[in-house]
């Protein structure tokens, strides 16, 4: 393959410099948003489980169809596949950041999800397919250097729109980086497997969406309703039974399948496996507790939202500074220690920003919050690298696109489920706890019914306009408690995903992973994880 696809330095420039943009969209997006949250629940009005789908519409279709996107690659074409994807993201940008409505965004970030599974996996399968072999390393390293540093800008460019009050702007800045992508693309050469199968795995494609939208649709209903009223409804008793069928039923398909969608015969190497285990639960408590620290800080804490992207500076510098040595680290002494005891100084990490109650704001930041992202910092800056060398090694290097989509899917699939639970789990504590709160306050039936109400909103619930001057800081001091709480058992929960996602590295992943021309069976598939972090 790779001297098949041998192009020139000036093509290989080309392909990372339009590989990079596509992929910086996707990074910028998705951690610039987190911080513009607060504003967007304002802005449009959104309760707290709108809030959530604004998050995982995108999500779930790109966690969903990644596989797809990157069968479509190798299928049809890389170059094709990819700037389908980047023309569907970028018009769907467009649409998000003119939304008139929550809904109407949340549609479009859907669509987002769409032109991401299309892009994402093509982006490093086009650097490994076509770049060759003596310089794809080098190549990959630069991917993976600019990605983290388009990751580092997101939540402080996110930040400083959101407290101008142009949080649509994280939206409208992916049409400049797309149109030049594009333009670039002129000189990428089109690149496929030329093994690929005839046809396309159509029934394990139809599978993933139906086993990810029956869960996370019920899922978030279940944290906006409450657990006991949403079992009532038979509608989200029936979406959670189909999700969970669909995915059993998906396993059996793709081990039958001469073409399947995932090849489980990567699994058989425990370096592979526990990779993408350990990666499920790290991810998804990283993304589902990054959801909350943001709306914490800004509606809580009270941080501007400018500020509240520069918290994260701490966490990017550490990361950028600690990947080259971990990664330096790695190659003498190989993934597993890197891989068991970074995710558990995450979990820590997740501890100490649990800790904090109810603050003076950014001025005891030193002091509460500091700390935890720091360690925070640590933890991943030991991690990502390791990951995804360990990844990269442990399979052969055919096939990218379907590999590629694996892993990257594998990251998206647990943010999403993870993300949904979570969230599942804020609504219930939150409104509870703001029910207890305020069940004692002389509120008559109709204020304490409307207050509970609020609940749905999180953060951004507001005390009734009615009450007296004592009894709204009163009401007030119950949200902002009951959040922190709330806050407190979302990080509690994620610490624990972290440790375990430690436990599963130390037991699955191999300290020397045999080399791909030593895996045997193995050969028909590669597996690259963009462990950049979201």
């Amino acid at each position: 393959m790779a001297s098949r696809y041998a192009v020139s330095e000036r093509t290989g420039r080309w392909v990372l410099f339009s590989t990079i943009l596509a992929s910086s969209m996707a990074f910028i997006d998705s951690s610039a948003l987190s911080v513009a949250l607060a504003a967007l629940q304002d802005d449009l009005n959104a309760t707290g489980a709108q809030l959530i789908w604004v998050v995982n519409a995108y999500l779930l279709f790109l966690a969903s169809l990644m596989l797809i996107g990157g069968s479509l690659g190798d299928h049809y074409g890389r170059k094709k596949i990819f700037t389908l994807g980047i023309v569907i993201f970028a018009l769907s940008s467009l649409a998000a950041g003119l939304s008139p409505s929550v809904e109407v965004l949340i549609g479009a970030r859907a669509v987002q999800g769409v032109g991401g599974a299309l892009m994402v996996p093509g982006s490093l399968a086009i650097i490994t397919a076509v770049i060759q072999s003596g310089d794809r390393g080098k190549a990959i390293g630069i991917w993976s250097a600019v990605s983290t540093i388009t990751t580092i800008g997101g939540p402080i460019l996110g930040g400083i729109l959101a407290g101008a009050g142009l949080w649509r702007f994280v939206f409208f800045i992916n049409l400049p980086l797309a149109a030049l992508a594009l333009y670039g693309l002129q000189h990428v050469p089109e690149n496929r497997d030329e093994n690929a199968p005839n046809r396309i795995d159509y029934p394990g494609t139809v599978l993933t969406v139906l086993g990810m939208a029956g869960m996370t649709y019920s899922l978030i209903e279940m944290g906006d309703r409450g657990v006991r009223a949403a079992l009532g409804d038979p509608l989200i008793v029936i979406a959670f039974l189909t999700g969970v069928l669909a995915l059993i039923v998906f396993v059996f398909v793709e081990y039958r399948s001469p073409h399947p969608l995932v090849p489980l015969r990567l699994f058989r190497s425990r370096t592979f496996a526990g990779a993408n285990l350990m990666t499920a639960f790290l991810y998804g408590a990283l993304y589902g507790a990054l959801v909350f620290l943001p709306l914490n800080l800004i509606q809580i804490q009270g941080y501007d939202a400018s500020i509240a992207g520069l918290v994260f500076l701490p966490f990017d510098i550490m990361l950028a500074v600690l990947s080259p040595w971990a990664g330096s680290l790695m190659d003498r002494i190989g993934p597993r220690i890197p891989l068991t005891v970074g995710p558990a100084i995450v979990g820590v990490a997740f501890l100490l920003l649990a800790a904090p109650g109810l603050t003076a704001g950014p001025s005891d930041y030193w002091t509460t919050y500091l700390p935890g992202i720091l360690v925070f910092g640590v933890g991943m800056g030991i991690t990502v690298a390791p990951l995804t060398t360990a990844v990269m090694s442990a399979v052969p290097s055919t096939q990218s696109g379907t590999a590629s989509g694996i892993n990257n899917a594998v990251t998206r699939l647990s943010q999403a489920l993870a993300t949904a639970a979570l969230g599942a789990v804020a609504l219930t504590v939150f409104t509870g706890a703001l029910a207890d709160r305020t069940t004692g306050l002389d509120l008559s039936p109709a204020m304490q019914q409307e207050v509970e109400a609020q609940g749905r909103r999180l953060a951004d619930a507001e005390p009734p306009a009615d009450l007296s001057t004592e009894q709204q800081a009163q009401v007030q001091s119950a949200i902002d408690r009951s959040f922190v709480e709330m806050f407190r058992v979302v990080l509690i929960i994620a610490a624990a995903m972290a440790f375990l996602s430690a436990i599963l590295a130390g037991i699955l992943v191999e300290s020397n992973p045999a080399p791909p021309e030593e895996v045997g069976e193995r050969e028909a598939e590669t597996g690259v994880h963009a462990a950049g972090v979201p």
